[in-house]
């Protein structure tokens, strides 16, 4: 679309918003109870301009607790920040963030309920302290937190958040890099003491806050949970539309599913065509659809593949997504991992090692700085015979390279569970959030992992345990349609694929009684109820 029409669906939204939170607003000036203990909501890091899909979770979750009568009190970023993520330019450290246009979006947002900025202000001193340091000693800064006299880890909390802005893991000192990672943790810093003034002046009973991981965020919630608060983070869910809500940490999906749950013929059919889409690459996710299209095997690929005695598809991820940080556990990053598995290779001449990067890595706008492409330029993989390289832009059917397969090897992408629902064996080299129940074989360090690749290159077959299959249908079925709760009836796409629109509808409908997705939610924030939609179909 245009950038006409894309400017003029931004000025559609604004006016749905503006009549929107005036009609809130002035059923909240007669129904806020002043005795109940508010409710606080911070996102900084969910947009600049413009309404994201985490951004309108956390708006229609806040008009729902103020019509249930609770109020709401917003901390919001006005000029508070030297750099912030989405506003960090990757090829110009010096570029300030465009806090106009945030602060714009953020009077739409938060119009119906009293809002408390956050204002730049130079911490001086360890400004001065940090000024010398290298990446390393950043990274791993721990300061005293001057409020409680507690340890801040800084540098733990903006880390995930520039890996994230640089698209890249390993990060290079220079002096570009050591600016940026100054700024965060000076604005982390702030924050977090600007924050802790925050809870002591409004004394909320919770607070919701985009995933808890983007340093904004991180060092909120790292002082909430110092002051003993309950923080609910959320981020996008799996399916369209869908939001998941949790008082653990979003990025890592942590889910309870009982062990008494077990697939009812109608749940196991309503999976089965979630799945039949999903394998031929029909999904979003977070607005985005990662398979435009997907082309089968060439034959000549096929031809390739009987050449050699077996053939085991490898698996990556994105290095700097915010999964990583709970996926490094047995190896220490991606690129260990898949050092480990070039030794394999090196020594199964027999064996075809198929190496497919993730169709995420090279996304326009979202390009890797640190990507698998430059992993195998770097260590001259493809000079070896029994290794094929397929690109992120490839549209290779992982599903084919999989029913081929004598077993996958993954990392932490969700092909793993899909490699288990297919009934392979999948041996994974990070924690997933499908690793949460016994679905994949996963060893606990390197030497076992390795020990673990070994038995199933030399044994003549490999069978998955078949527990493994329904726990990952299990899993799945609960992910999808239990705790990815659906704002579809409110929201609708956007000609910009980050950003989504209000549907127009009566404010009532995010009232007490008005919506069944807005009162569980509600329930959830305010009674620490389960966020999970009903099990019936």
């Amino acid at each position: 679309m245009s950038r006409f029409g894309i400017q003029y669906a931004n000025l559609e939204n604004n006016v749905r918003l503006r009549n929107l939170t005036r009609r809130v607003g002035d059923q909240v000036a007669h129904q806020v109870r002043s005795d109940q203990a508010p409710i606080a909501f911070f996102n900084a890091s969910t947009r600049i301009g413009g309404v994201s899909q985490n951004a309108a979770f956390s708006f229609l979750s806040a008009c729902g607790v103020q019509l249930a009568g609770v109020p709401v009190v917003n901390f919001a970023c006005k000029y508070g920040l030297s750099r912030c993520v989405l506003g960090t330019n990757k090829d110009d450290h010096t570029q300030k963030p465009p806090c106009a246009s945030c602060t714009t979006a953020s009077r739409w947002l938060f119009a119906n309920a009293p809002t408390i900025p956050l204002k730049y202000s130079l911490p001086n001193n360890l400004a001065k302290d940090i000024a010398g340091l290298a990446v390393d000693e950043l990274s791993d800064l721990t300061i005293q937190f001057p409020p409680t006299g507690q340890s801040i880890p800084l540098g733990r909390l903006v880390m995930p958040s520039l890996r994230w802005a640089l698209r890249r893991h390993h990060l290079t000192d220079d002096e570009p890099t050591r600016f940026l990672l100054r700024e965060y943790i000076l604005s982390a810093f702030h924050l977090a003491v600007e924050f802790h003034s925050f809870l002591d002046q409004v004394e909320p009973q919770a607070l919701v806050v985009f995933n808890g991981i983007m340093y904004p965020e991180a060092a909120a919630r790292w002082t909430a949970l110092q002051s003993g608060l309950r923080v609910i983070t959320h981020e996008v869910g799996l399916m369209p539309f869908s939001c998941f809500f949790t008082n653990g940490d979003a990025t890592a999906y942590p889910i309870d599913i009982p062990d008494s749950f077990q697939l009812s013929p109608a749940q196991n059919t309503r999976l089965d065509a979630y799945l039949e889409l999903r394998f031929q690459g029909k999904f979003t996710m977070a607005g985005i659809r990662f398979w435009p299209e997907m082309s089968g095997l060439e034959p000549s690929f096929v031809e390739r593949i009987k050449q050699f005695r077996q053939m085991v598809p490898v698996f990556t991820n994105v290095i700097f997504d915010t999964s990583q940080i709970h996926a490094n556990i047995v190896f220490e990053d991606m690129f260990a991992w898949l050092d480990a598995i070039l030794e394999l290779i090196r020594i199964h001449p027999e064996t075809l090692f198929v190496i497919r990067a993730h169709p995420d890595e090279m996304r326009p706008g979202k390009e890797s700085r640190e990507s698998v492409a430059d992993w195998i330029r770097l260590r001259q993989v493809e000079a070896l015979s029994n290794v094929v390289f397929f690109d992120s832009h490839e549209l290779i059917s992982s599903y084919e390279l999989i029913r081929r397969a004598k077993f996958a090897l993954v990392y932490n992408s969700s092909i793993g569970l899909e490699a288990a629902l297919m009934g392979a064996a999948v041996l994974n080299g990070g924690k997933a959030r499908y690793t949460q129940l016994p679905i994949v074989y996963f060893p606990a360090t390197p030497e076992a992992y390795r020990a673990q690749a070994e038995q199933f290159l030399a044994d003549p077959t490999v069978e998955a345990d078949p527990q493994f299959r329904v726990n990952a249908r299990r899993f799945l079925y609960y992910q999808l349609f239990r705790t990815s709760i659906p704002f579809g009836e409110f929201l609708e796409l956007h000609p910009n694929p980050t950003m989504v629109r209000l549907k127009k509808f009566a404010w009532q409908r995010l009232a007490p009684g008005g919506s069944e997705v807005i009162q569980l939610v509600v329930n959830g924030i305010l009674h620490d109820t389960p966020f999970l939609l009903d099990a019936s179909d």
